[in-house]
């Protein structure tokens, strides 16, 4: 198994203890041209990227050179740069940016599939955010990605025995990014955590393949009850602000969930569900349905004019 390697010490916080792939190119709102792969590019694709961008803003404002120079920059890898910056989020005076780093260097580097799924992740808020004007913005500011990164890492964690730490780590991400995944909830690639403030998910919830979720989501269990008792969510979902979503339910592939909507029944795939309590729009003899994947497009339609 791949060990951690060392630190790179540029830029420690004060908490520290001493050839490309095929693509569209966009234009942004601020007139910069950029390519999105239409299908999962390569790390080192998205790499190269990355610091191509953070070159550029360097540039551009010299004021935060230093800061892209000690996160990026001076980084062999998008590993190395994620588990840099991620420590640095994530510290305290007690819990040392250097024990993070090597955490989760180590968790990226001995499970390939985590980097693969940061990989989907990245793509997912670069393709369905029109905020996310370059990858770099995405992995140095978005909160949402950021919290799912170290979610992957302390899921790792629990899977391993290690649960002790992987609680440590859904606590500081609750604290900074205000984001509360426990650690034993499975989630899917090419997920976006939309603004990502106040999203809770329970223990035992399942949250698939290219899901789009707003921010003040909860996915819940319904009182004291132990064992399977959260929400499983299908590939393709889209489960809008401050929507609830409690028991074990299941939100069916390519579903909408809209926003505010408290659901207590299984929603089924392609279909939509609205309200307190949620029901399907048409009715739930006929529901009416849909054939777009809704995580994947964020199409709104549907929420402000429907028949229940």
């Amino acid at each position: 198994m791949p060990t951690a390697g060392h630190m790179n010490t540029e830029g420690s916080s004060s908490c520290s203890g001493g050839g490309g792939e095929g693509g569209v190119t966009t234009t942004d709102t601020d007139g910069a041209q950029s390519s999105i792969p239409t299908f999962p590019p390569a790390e080192s694709w998205v790499w190269a990227q990355i610091k191509a961008e953070a070159h550029r803003d360097a540039e551009e404002e010299p004021a935060l050179a230093s800061f892209l120079y000690a996160t990026v920059l001076s980084h062999p890898s998008l590993p190395r740069s994620l588990a840099f910056h991620l420590a640095n989020q994530l510290c305290s005076p007690t819990l040392l940016s250097t024990l993070l780093y090597d955490l989760f260097l180590h968790s990226f580097s001995s499970a390939p599939s985590l980097l693969s799924d940061t990989v989907a992740d990245l793509l997912a808020a670069r393709q369905r955010d029109p905020v996310c004007h370059s990858f770099s913005h995405c992995l140095l500011y978005f909160k949402g990605f950021l919290a799912l990164q170290a979610h992957r890492a302390a899921h790792l964690l629990w899977a391993q025995g290690r649960r002790p730490l992987a609680l440590v780590l859904q606590s500081r991400v609750a604290d900074v990014f205000g984001v509360d995944i426990h650690p034993a909830a499975r989630v899917g690639r090419g997920v976006l955590l939309d603004h990502a403030t106040g999203i809770v998910v329970g223990e035992t919830s399942i949250i698939g393949d290219n899901v789009s979720i707003l921010h003040h989501v909860t996915l819940g269990g319904t009182g004291k009850a132990t064992g399977d008792r959260h929400p499983k969510i299908g590939d393709g979902v889209l489960v809008g602000a401050g929507a609830t979503i409690l028991g074990n339910v299941r939100v069916g592939e390519g579903a909408k969930v809209g926003a505010g909507a408290v659901v207590l029944i299984d929603v089924p795939p392609k279909t939509t569900a609205v309200g307190n309590p949620a029901r399907l729009v048409g009715g739930t003899g006929s529901p009416a349905g849909h054939e777009d994947l809704p995580g994947l497009n964020l199409d709104h339609n549907l929420w402000s004019d429907y028949v229940i």
